[in-house]
C-alpha cells in the first residue's frame, strides 16, 4: 500500500520536494517536537507544582510517571493501530486528543486530574509517535530521501526535548500552568494543517482480522513493565510486591509471545526480530535513552542542588547539547547515504561514553567551560548521529504494511529503556546515599550513579558492534519476509530481482514476488 505522494508512478527527485511533502514534514516533526517537549518540560516546574497544588513528593512523581506509563504501555498498540486503521485517521485523532489533555492539565486544581491528564497526553502521543513515524516511512522512499527526512525528523524530537528545559525555566517564573497549556495550541495548527496536508491512507484490507489477545497481553505487559520499573525505587527492587510485579510481566509476555506465534494477524510479527540489524536498533535505542535520561536526572540534581543554579540556569547549562543537536542532525542523512548506520551508530556511542566519563570530573566548585561544557559537546554530537541513525537502521528494510508496528517497536524500547535505566541510576545512587549529607559527600553519592551511566552507553556500543563487522562478511540475512502463508501459489506470480542497500549498510542482492520482497544474500 503506498500513499498518493509515495506512488511509484510518480518518483521524488533527491532534492526537489515540493511545497506538500515539506508541510506533510512540517506537521509529523512538530508533532514529534511537542512529544519530546512535554518529556522534559514538565521536571523543572513540578516544585511550583507541588507547592500549588498541596502535592507531596510522591504524588509529584506521578505527574511524570503517569505520562511515561502511557506513552511506554500503549506504543505496541499504538503502531499497529496505525497499519490496521489508517496512519492518518489515527494520527490526527491522537493530536486532537493530545491537544485537549494539554489544555486540561493546564486548567485544573487537582493533583489527581492533572496526573490523569498526563496519563491521557502520554497515551494519545502512544499513537501519533509510531503513527507519524510510519507516514514518513511510507511516504519517503528508502534511500537518501528517507534518509533525510528521518534526520530532519528526529532532529525535531531532539531539539523539543532539549527546548523543554530552556523553556520549562523561562516558563515557570510566570506559572506552572503556562508549561501545561503551551502544547494545546501547537497542537491545535497542526492539527488542521494536518487536515490539509497529510496524505490519506487506506485501511489494511488483508490482515487475517484483529489480534485482540495480543493487544490486551501487549499493553498489559507494557503497561504492569513500566509501572513496576517506576514504582521499585520506592517499593524496593527486592520487596515481594516488585518481584511479584516482574514475575507477572514474565508471565503476561510468556503468553503474549505464544498468542503471536500463533495469531494470523499479530501485533508484532516476531519474525521481524530475525533481522540482526532489527534487534541492535531496538536494544540500541534502550541503551541510548536511557543512558542520557539517567545523565540528565543526576546532572540537574547536581547544578540545582549542589551548585544551586536556578532552574533557568540549569537548562542554559544544557543548551549547547541541544544546539548542536539542532545543527548537526539535518545532515545526517547524507552522512548515513555513505557510511551506513552502524558505523554512526558506533561513533555516536563512543562520543557518548567519553562525555559520560569526563562528567566524572565534577567537583562543588567547577569551571563551565573546562568541565561541563566539553562534556555537552560530546553528547551533543553523540545525540546526533544516534538518534537519527537508529531510526533509520530500525524502519528499512521494512514493508510498508508493518512500518507502523516497527515504529511502535522503537518507541517502545526508548520508553522502557528509560524507565528501566533510570530507576537503575536511582537505585545506584541511593543505595550509596550519606548518613551525614554534606555536599561533597552526597556528590560522591552521585557518582555510582554517573558510572552506571557510562557503563549503560559502553553496552549500547558494544551491542553495535557485530554490525560493523556484518558489512564485511556476507552471508545470507533476513531484512523482511512478507506475512502472506508460506504456500505454493495457485498461478503464475511476478518476478523482479534487484540490489539495494539494506539497514546495515550492506549491498544486498534483493527478489520480489507478488506475496513480498526478501532480501537473500550479502554482497560485498
Amino acid at each position: 500500500m503506498t500513499s498518493p505522494l509515495s506512488s511509484p508512478a510518480t518518483p521524488l527527485p533527491e532534492g526537489r520536494w515540493n511545497a506538500r511533502l515539506w508541510g506533510t514534514l512540517l506537521v509529523l516533526c512538530a508533532a514529534m517536537f511537542l512529544d519530546a517537549l512535554d518529556v522534559s518540560m514538565v521536571g523543572v516546574a513540578l516544585p511550583s507544582i507541588g507547592s500549588d497544588l498541596s502535592l507531596s513528593t510522591s504524588t509529584l512523581q506521578w505527574i511524570v510517571s503517569g505520562y511515561i506509563l502511557g506513552y511506554g504501555g500503549l506504543l505496541l498498540l499504538g503502531g499497529r493501530a496505525a497499519d490496521l486503521l489508517g496512519r492518518r485517521q489515527v494520527f490526527l485523532v491522537a493530536l486532537g486528543v493530545f491537544a485537549l489533555a494539554s489544555l486540561l492539565g493546564g486548567l485544573v486544581d487537582s493533583g489527581p486530574l492533572l496526573i490523569a491528564s498526563r496519563f491521557v497526553k502520554g497515551l494519545s502521543a502512544a499513537f501519533t509517535a509510531p503513527a507519524g513515524l510510519s507516514i514518513i516511512t511510507t511516504t519517503f522512499p528508502e534511500g537518501p530521501l528517507r534518509n533525510r527526512a528521518l534526520s530532519i525528523y528526529t532532529t525535531c524530537a531532539a531539539t523539543g526535548f532539549s527546548m523543554g528545559l530552556v523553556l520549562s525555566g523561562l516558563l515557570t517564573e510566570a506559572s506552572w500552568r503556562l508549561t501545561m497549556l503551551l502544547p494545546a495550541p501547537i497542537a491545535l495548527i497542526a492539527l488542521a494543517a494536518g487536515l490539509k496536508l497529510l496524505p490519506r491512507s487506506e485501511r489494511e484490507k488483508d490482515h487475517n482480522g484483529y489480534d485482540v489477545p495480543g493487544a490486551v497481553l501487549g499493553t498489559a505487559s507494557m503497561l504492569l513493565l513500566v509501572y513496576t520499573v517506576v514504582q521499585a525505587p520506592q517499593s524496593g527492587w527486592t520487596s515481594a510486591r516488585t518481584l511479584l510485579s516482574f514475575l507477572a510481566v514474565a508471565a503476561l509476555l510468556t503468553v503474549f509471545v505464544r498468542v503471536e506465534r500463533r495469531s494470523a494477524g499479530p501485533l508484532i510479527r516476531l519474525g521481524v526480530l530475525r533481522s540482526g540489524s532489527q534487534v541492535r536498533a531496538q536494544l540500541g535505542a534502550m541503551a541510548f535513552f536511557g543512558s542520557y535520561v539517567g545523565f540528565q536526572f543526576l546532572a540537574t540534581l547536581y547544578m540545582q542542588t549542589l551548585l544551586g543554579w536556578s532552574a533557568l540556569h540549569t537548562a542554559l547549562a544544557f543548551l549547547p547539547a541541544g544546539a548542536l543537536v539542532a545543527v548537526s542532525s539535518t545532515k545526517v542523512g547524507s552522512v548515513v547515504d555513505r557510511f551506513g548506520t552502524p558505523r554512526l551508530i558506533a561513533a555516536g556511542f563512543a562520543l557518548m561514553v567519553a562525555g559520560y566519563a569526563l562528567f566524572l570530573r565534577v567537583d562543588l566548585d567547577p569551571v563551565y567551560a573546562s568541565v561541563i561544557l566539553p562534556s555537552m559537546l560530546l553528547i551533543g554530537a553523540a545525540c546526533a548521529l544516534v538518534f537519527p541513525s537508529l531510526n533509520i537502521q530500525a524502519t528499512n528494510g521494512v514493508a510498508d504494511h508493518e512500518q507502523g508496528m516497527v515504529s511502535g517497536l522503537l518507541n517502545t524500547s526508548v520508553q522502557v529503556g528509560g524507565a528501566l535505566f533510570l530507576a537503575v541510576v536511582t537505585a545506584a545512587v541511593t543505595a550509596g546515599a550519606p548518613a551525614d549529607p554534606t555536599p561533597q559527600a552526597v556528590l560522591d553519592s552521585y557518582r555510582p550513579g554517573l558510572t552506571v551511566v557510562t557503563l549503560i552507553a559502553a553496552a549500547g556500543l558494544l551491542i553495535t558492534l557485530p554490525g560493523l563487522r556484518a558489512r564485511r562478511v556476507p552471508g545470507s540475512v533476513v531484512v523482511a519476509r512478507s506475512t502472506a502463508p508460506e504456500t505454493e501459489p495457485d498461478g503464475p506470480t511476478d518476478t523482479e530481482a534487484g540490489s539495494g542497500r539494506g539497514p546495515d549498510g550492506v549491498d544486498y542482492a534483493v527478489t520480489g514476488t507478488a506475496a513480498g520482497t526478501e532480501t537473500v544474500g550479502a554482497r560485498d
